[in-house]
């Protein structure tokens, strides 16, 4: 790279400060521009009256070497915590360990009920489907109708707000490829240690002892102190362009003012919804379009101060009652000591929500009083006023929407890019519109800058999650989600 301007790097979160701290590693100048007040993204840790909270929960793990070499070159390994991986979950009034442990789930189950799971799941074996091209399908051949309403349907349908007989299958190749009964049960019989061939039955992980945004605030600092810059409360409103590529990008800063800052490549974690807007001239109607056409899952926590006493051992707690809407509920202290107050801890609830859907326009005290009944109703609390105090978080764009179309407006986007403005770089979870972890967002970032340095690695061909996670191969498309129905609101 040989070009006299920086290069911008859109969003500060783990892709978009990937990239940047890459780039000034090689010498090379970046300016990082970040629309909120805030590092890290989703990948942030919240900070409100002393007390810390990640946001959706995130487990260091990875089998890819350049991201773990990475992690460990931000923070030194005693800002590393290791972490055992502690989850249950609550259906039926009662929680069962996952992993499964077969005398947890025997106990819970009773003997007629495991039995007939066991002649489910061989009768399914024997009897599959005629239909597995949908989700609910693919499961119940692998698990039987019994397990699959236990410990599927129902935490599935909160997830993603449609009936998982609506969502096409193409998803379980990735979220649980490796796991089936059988896995469950031997793992359940003969658990080994160090288990990570399967995603769901990692039983460690590292942490950073202040949480994730710990990560990216050190890198931030990193990067400035090599030469780089990152700017907050500063949006990109604007990239202008021509026949020879992108050439500029202009910001709105917090104070109102608008600045036009010269680039010789621009790397986006924008969400390609709102990208398509900023382009000058407009991009041709049919991109603009392809990019209004892409939808979002959105994720709001509710954080409740609770007595250290009367918590759980678990990071977080899956939640299969369909009785509340509460998805999964972490408790902080169990991630880390520090994020918490000494003698007390805070469960994190979480609902995942349509931004401007009831949940989602509830005040905050309303999402308190309603988080507080429900974790007197799962038994987590034996009286509301035992919660001492009360937050709540909203993240939108949390998780891209994968419905009928996303594959080909993703592609109309990306094309058009390549091939007409091929100086703009997407990269990470929302600006590739992948439902990518945290450190696949990472490997799109490194290898992009590569890119910029004269590499010719095809990022959308990535595939972490079947690296460091999975045991054969897909085609490479990433940590898929599910195929969804069209929004209701369409």
């Amino acid at each position: 790279m040989s070009d006299v301007h920086p290069v911008v790097v859109i969003g500060a979160g783990p892709a978009g400060l990937t990239a940047a701290y890459d780039i000034v590693k090689r010498g090379g100048s970046v300016l990082v521009f970040e629309a909120d007040k805030v590092v890290g993204g989703i990948s942030r840790t919240v900070e409100r009256d002393g007390w810390r909270f990640d946001i959706g929960g995130h487990r260091f793990f990875t089998k890819v070497a350049a991201v773990e070499a990475l992690w460990h070159e931000i923070l030194p390994d005693d800002d590393f915590l290791l972490r055992p991986r502690m989850s249950r979950i609550f259906y039926d009034g009662k929680y069962y360990d996952y992993p499964l442990k077969a005398s947890n789930a025997l106990k819970n189950l009773g003997i007629v009920e495991a039995i007939l799971c066991v002649v489910s799941y061989v009768w399914a074996r024997v009897h599959p489907p005629k239909d597995q091209t949908n989700y609910e399908g693919w499961l119940v051949a692998r698990f039987g109708w019994r397990l699959y309403r236990r410990f599927f349907k129902t935490y599935t349908e909160k997830v993603w707000g449609v009936p998982v007989n609506q969502m096409p299958a193409d998803w379980a190749a990735q979220r649980v490829k490796s796991l089936s009964l059988g896995a469950a049960i031997i793992n359940a019989l003969l658990p080994k240690r160090k288990q990570t061939d399967i995603t769901s039955l990692i039983e460690e992980f590292q942490y950073p002892k202040y949480g994730p945004g710990m990560m990216w605030e050190k890198c931030t600092e990193l990067i400035e102190s090599l030469g780089g810059s990152v700017v907050l409360n500063a949006k990109v409103v604007g990239i202008a362009h021509d026949q020879r590529g992108a050439s500029s990008v202009t910001i709105e800063l917090s104070d109102g003012s608008i600045v036009e800052q010269a680039a010789s490549h621009v790397i986006s974690t924008m969400p390609m919804s709102q990208l398509v807007d900023v382009f000058v001239p407009p991009l041709p109607k049919t991109v603009s379009d392809a990019g209004h056409d892409l939808h979002y899952r959105d994720f709001l926590t509710v954080a409740l101060v609770v007595p250290e006493d009367i918590s759980f051992p678990d990071n977080w707690i899956y939640i299969h009652a369909s009785e509340v809407k509460v998805g999964r509920i972490q408790n902080f202290g169990s991630w880390s000591p520090f994020l918490v107050k000494e003698g007390r801890t805070c469960l994190g609830l979480e609902y995942f929500v349509f931004e401007g859907d009831q949940l989602w326009r509830s005040s905050d005290e309303d999402l308190i009083e309603r988080g507080k009944k429900e974790l007197l109703y799962l038994g987590l609390i034996k009286d509301t006023e035992i919660v001492e105090q009360g937050f709540v978080f909203r993240m939108p764009k949390a998780y891209p929407y994968y419905d009928s179309t996303y594959k080909a407006n993703v592609a109309t986007i990306s094309d058009f890019l390549q091939e007409s403005i091929p100086n703009v770089h997407l990269i990470g979870r929302n600006g590739m519109h992948k439902y990518n972890n945290q450190d696949h967002s990472m490997m799109t970032a490194l290898l992009t800058v590569d890119n910029i340095y004269g590499a010719q690695h095809d990022i959308w061909a990535v595939n972490v999650e079947e690296e460091y996670h999975e045991t054969s191969g897909s085609s490479g498309t990433g940590r898929d989600a599910p195929i969804l129905p069209r929004p209701k609101s369409d």
